[in-house]
């Protein structure tokens, strides 16, 4: 195969050359952005544990349970043990950028979250002092945050009675091994909040939120489901209990069919620079009939001739997705900071990757067949004929 023509025929138009390479490059980077997010969004409901479980309201997320509950919880066979989660919506000297903020049990939580693994300073220091928090990796370094910080926060559903901030100091900074527990939250003491409303030292809503239960090492999880659903079906609170992948995946159908809406913009972009390439590369077959027919005559076989503009077509279509690839790298970093508290775990990853290659690839098979087909169709006369 002539790779040199090849080569001068792709670099005959170079603006056209530079621009459809870009064009692609573009659609290639959108497709992995959105396929990564898309990823993220499912990763949370893959990657939870079947030992878990989530208890809520049965009327709604957003309706507290009584404190009460916890230990009748506690009691239920297959139980192992379990944290309350409330949320504090707290504000940081006003900065912008969301955080989420949690109280939990400083005691039980490292228990139950067992992918969370402190990186700087200790579990012992969190759990010995109420006002101190663990925080995660990501939210240290996007803050400049160090273990022994001071961290003030302004919290307007529990503000306190004196107007001033809630005060925490890290004690220590965890990374997680999964998708289920990101690493931009903050979590404390929930006897520090409790304790604060009970003496009027602030106001607020005293309950939880949720309650995670880690289950006991070979138990039921639908049999303690049901069990905890059925001590609570006539009140005060009913509630709902749910395994973690089903509690997670809510948050992904709140925001409606997220991933399919994603994935329907990714094949539009990908459908519109498929229609660009293809009318670049007939085009460039039309321009290349007479050199077609030149090197038919030279005695190359038809193969050889329509496997030069296919060449052209996949060599345009692939550097396109390596550029449109080595984009995405370079801003998924810097994106997975930004969208780290919505859309944990956020990455490009090798998979990802591979398939927008793929994805190149088919797109330089579809857009140089055509014009391949018809330089393989062509006669010799025909071809030398042919007003270009």
């Amino acid at each position: 195969m002539p790779l040199r023509l090849i080569f001068r025929n792709l670099l005959k138009h170079k603006l056209r050359f530079v621009l459809t390479v870009a064009a692609l490059g573009m659609a290639v980077f959108l497709v992995c952005v959105l396929r990564s997010l898309v990823v993220a969004l499912d990763a949370g409901v893959r990657a939870a544990k079947s030992d878990r479980l989530v208890v809520q309201s049965a009327v709604s997320l957003f309706v507290d349970l009584p404190l009460s509950y916890e230990t009748k919880i506690g009691s239920v066979d297959g139980v192992r043990t379990l944290t309350q989660f409330k949320y504090f919506g707290g504000t940081y000297q006003e900065e912008p950028g969301y955080f989420a903020q949690f109280g939990v049990d400083a005691g039980r939580l490292l228990e139950i979250y067992d992918e969370m693994e402190i990186v700087d300073g200790s579990q012992e220091e969190f759990a010995r002092h109420r006002t101190h928090c663990l925080i995660g990796k990501v939210l240290a370094e996007g803050r400049g945050w160090k273990v022994g910080q001071r961290v003030p926060l302004v919290s307007d559903m529990f503000p306190r009675a004196d107007g001033g901030p809630w005060e925490f100091t890290v004690a220590g900074i965890y990374r997680s091994r999964s998708s289920t527990v990101d690493e931009s939250t903050l979590f404390f003491h929930f006897d520090y909040l409790f304790e604060s409303v009970e003496s009027g030292s602030a106001e607020g809503p005293n309950g939880a939120g949720v309650y995670a239960v880690l289950l006991e090492p070979g138990a039921d999880p639908v049999a303690v489901m049901r069990d905890i659903d059925a001590m609570f079906q006539n009140g005060p609170q009913r509630v709902q209990t749910t395994t973690e992948a089903e509690f997670n995946a809510q948050f992904v159908t709140m925001m409606g069919n997220v991933p399919f809406f994603l994935s329907m913009i990714g094949g539009g972009v990908l459908a519109a620079i498929l229609l660009a390439v293809v009318n670049t590369m007939m085009l460039a077959g039309r321009e290349q009939t007479r050199d077609a027919g030149v090197l038919k005559s030279l005695g190359f076989t038809d193969g050889a001739v329509s496997g030069v503009l296919l060449t052209q077509s996949l060599i345009v279509c692939l550097l396109g997705g390596l550029l449109g690839v080595a984009a995405a790298l370079a801003v998924s970093e810097p994106l997975a900071a930004v969208l780290g508290p919505n859309v944990a775990g956020f990455a490009l990853t090798s998979e990802v990757i591979l398939q927008a290659l793929l994805i190149s690839l088919a797109l330089g098979l579809l857009a140089g067949l055509g014009p391949a087909v018809r330089a393989r169709r062509l006669e010799v006369v025909e071809a030398l004929r042919a007003e270009v």
